[in-house]
């Protein structure tokens, strides 16, 4: 008699309720300054747009985590980021937001001057300096600090790690893991497209209540009313992210992305027919949005500033003829700034209530919130923790 055959039990369902990071740790400055380090000083840092750094001398200060990098055009036409301190006797070396220089970065204190590649140039009384050794001063040694730097999609991507992490695994490899094509990406040609609007954002809330609520879609038919016109599948709560590939369909009435759903420009050259009449979200860890429509490209970077403030930089990108021709661009801009301002009023009205006792041990993800859990276990994985 033979024996029966024995089947393996069937797995136990996912909860339909699981568990958040607790409030501190979206208050606590301590949390606020292990992300810092752990997180935007050893990840790649979406810094700058690189034509807003055309010229030879035109820099960007940048906070990345507790650092303030400068990214430099050279008079090679290179990219290159340092860190902004004279190392004479550390004084900040730009204080200016962005600007222009014609030949060299100078320390307004002492007058140290470097060139545009970091080397040290002049000082007052440089023939007579020496180093401990007595030998003439290493010019490349006390030059600028470096910090990797690399290009892609027309952005700089900055990292201060000794030993950056793979910009391909990382960046590159979360964009595919998300769109599941390599080449999908390619086909909007991001890096060609040019700025036809910017706005940014102060808001007064932790980074990562913003990073969840761009994972999401469960608040979209409550707080969203035009986007779920345009994205009718919006309304059913389920976010485009929480599927590998996956594109929301515009609404079958719907002409382009736009605030009234009316038509927009032509469809970008080389994105295919699976990617037209579609929105792509993708998220970048640690601090970069990308929104992929048929005309245009919306780029969001977050600079974190601390546990309660977050400067969010907001690109819309379209082909160069439209900038080029003036065509007016307020009605697709119109409706992501409306959902952005949604977006940050809701993080905002959330932030305070973080200290609550109510909120001590956290809240609750439902179902189609499930992915935000796999967001918290990579940052307590990050961070050495491993207890919400």
């Amino acid at each position: 008699m033979s024996a029966p055959d024995v089947q393996a039990p069937a797995p136990a369902p996912a909860p339909a309720l699981l568990p958040t990071l607790g409030g501190r740790y979206y208050t606590d400055p301590d949390i606020f300054v292990s992300e810092q380090e752990n997180v935007f000083e050893a990840m790649w840092f979406c810094a700058a747009r690189t034509a807003d750094l055309a010229d030879a001398g035109a820099f960007k200060k940048v906070t990345v985590g507790r650092e303030s990098v400068l990214v430099v055009r050279g008079r090679d036409g290179a990219l290159r980021a340092f860190l902004n301190i004279c190392r004479h006797r550390g004084a900040m070396l730009c204080t200016e937001d962005e600007g222009q220089v014609r030949r060299n970065l100078q320390c307004p204190y002492h007058a140290w001057t470097y060139g545009l590649d970091g080397k040290l140039v002049a000082a007052p009384n440089m023939a007579a300096l020496r180093d401990e050794t007595g030998a003439d001063i290493d010019r490349v040694r006390y030059g600028l600090v470096p910090v990797a730097l690399r290009e892609w999609l027309g952005y700089a991507w900055v990292c201060l790690a000794d030993e950056p992490p793979s910009f391909e695994d990382e960046v590159i490899g979360s964009v595919t893991e998300r769109l599941g094509d390599p080449a999908a990406i390619d086909r909007y040609e991001i890096g060609t497209l040019e700025l036809g609007r910017r706005i940014t954002y102060d808001v007064a809330a932790n980074w990562k209540l913003i990073i969840e609520n761009f994972m999401e879609c469960y608040h979209c038919a409550t707080i969203h009313p035009e986007l779920t016109e345009v994205l009718p599948e919006f309304a059913d709560g389920l976010a485009a992210q929480y599927f590998v590939g996956h594109g929301a369909a515009f609404g079958d009435e719907v002409e382009g992305f736009t605030i009234d759903g009316s038509g927009g420009f032509e469809a970008l050259s080389g994105i295919s027919d699976d990617q037209d009449r579609k929105y792509y979200a993708i998220t970048v860890r640690p601090q970069v949005f990308v929104n992929l429509v048929p005309d245009h490209v919306i780029f969001h970077r977050m600079y974190p500033m601390s546990a309660d403030r977050t400067i969010v930089e907001c690109d819309w990108l379209y082909a160069p003829d439209v900038t080029a021709s003036g065509r007016d661009v307020s009605r697709s801009v119109e409706l992501f700034h409306r959902v952005n301002e949604q977006d940050f009023d809701a993080c905002e009205r959330t932030q305070p209530t973080m200290s609550s006792k109510a909120y001590r041990d956290g809240g609750v993800l439902v179902p189609a919130e499930h992915h935000i859990g796999e967001f918290h276990d990579w940052l307590l994985t990050r961070l050495g923790g491993d207890a919400k």
